[in-house]
C-alpha cells in the first residue's frame, strides 16, 4: 500500500491507497515543530483506528510546500516505514511539461493537482485549489503547465481583516441569504462568500479568454463545496484531486526509484 501525504501551510492531507484505491483519508493541522516520532504516532493512530497493518505499507510520497517538514517526514519514512519516500520537486518525473520561466518556483500541491486533473479529466484545463492560498493552475490540450495564479486564501483574507479591525468581530464562514447584509456579521459573511466567489468567477473567466477557449474548471480543497455551491464557472469538484494526483506521480516514478533502491549503497 502506499501511503501519501500532502503538507500545505494550514493542514496535512494523509491518504492511503491500495493500488488506485483510495482507502481512508485523514486531515491534521501543519505543525512545523513536530518531530519524526510525533508524526509517527498520529499516522499510527489513524492506522490503526482504520485496522490497517503498518507493515502493508511498502512506500510513501509527498508533496511537501513547508520546506522544514520534508527533512523529518523523511526521517519519520525511513525510521518506522524503512523506506526512502518519494518527494514530489525538481528532477521527479510528472508526465506534464512546465512551461514555467522557472519551473522549480512551481509549488508541489500546483504540479499534482494539475497532473491529476488532466489525467482524470483531459485538457484544456482551470484548476482551482482553495487552501491557505487560492491557486490557479493552467493546463493545455497538450498537458502543458502554463502557469497561473495566486491569491489571499478566504481564510488568511479574514484573519487579517479581524487582526487590522478594533470592532469587526470574527464570524462563522457560512453564506447568508443575501448580499445585501443587514447586520455586521451578514455582511462580514458576504463580502467574505460572495465577494471570493466574484473573484473566482472573474479570474476563470480571463483566463479562459487569454486562453481562447472555454476550459474546463476542476476545483478542490478544503472550503470547495462552500464556494463551489455559488460559483458560476467550476464545473467539477473533487475532494481528493491532490492525493490522487500523488499517487499517479508515485506510479510514474515507481520503476526509476525501484531501481535506484536496488542498487548497493
Amino acid at each position: 500500500m502506499l501511503l501519501a501525504i500532502d503538507v500545505g501551510n494550514t493542514n496535512n492531507v494523509i491518504g492511503l491507497f491500495s493500488k488506485e484505491r483510495l482507502l481512508t483519508h485523514w486531515r491534521i493541522r501543519t505543525e512545523r515543530n513536530r518531530t519524526s516520532d510525533e508524526y509517527w504516532v498520529l499516522i499510527k493512530e489513524f492506522i490503526l483506528l482504520n485496522k490497517v497493518d503498518a507493515e502493508t505499507i511498502d512506500d510513501i510520497v509527498i508533496a511537501c510546500v513547508v520546506p522544514p517538514l520534508v527533512p523529518i517526514l523523511e526521517e519519520m519514512a525511513r525510521k518506522y516505514f524503512s523506506c526512502q519516500p518519494l518527494i514530489v520537486g525538481p528532477g521527479v518525473r510528472t508526465g506534464i511539461s512546465i512551461l514555467y520561466r522557472n519551473p522549480a518556483e512551481v509549488g508541489a500541491d500546483r504540479i499534482v493537482n494539475s497532473v491529476a486533473a488532466y489525467e482524470k479529466y483531459g485538457g484544456p484545463l482551470i484548476i482551482v485549489d482553495f487552501g491557505t492560498a487560492t491557486t490557479f493552475d493552467v493546463v493545455t490540450t497538450k498537458g502543458e503547465y502554463l502557469g497561473g495564479a495566486i491569491c489571499p486564501g478566504i481564510q488568511v483574507s479574514l484573519e487579517a481583516l479581524f487582526s487590522n479591525t478594533a470592532k469587526l468581530p470574527r464570524v462563522d464562514l457560512v453564506a447568508p441569504e443575501r448580499v445585501i447584509g443587514k447586520s455586521t456579521v451578514e455582511s462580514i459573511q458576504s463580502g467574505a462568500i460572495y465577494g471570493f466567489v466574484g473573484m473566482i468567477d472573474t479570474m476563470v473567466r480571463k483566463m479562459q479568454a487569454e486562453l481562447g477557449i472555454k476550459a474546463r474548471v476542476v476545483a478542490t480543497g478544503g472550503i470547495v463545496e462552500l464556494i463551489a455551491s455559488k460559483a458560476e464557472t467550476i464545473d467539477v469538484v473533487d475532494h481528493f484531486l491532490t492525493l490522487d494526483g500523488l499517487r499517479i506521480v508515485y506510479e510514474k516514478n515507481r520503476v526509476i526509484k525501484g531501481e535506484k533502491d536496488d542498487k548497493p549503497g
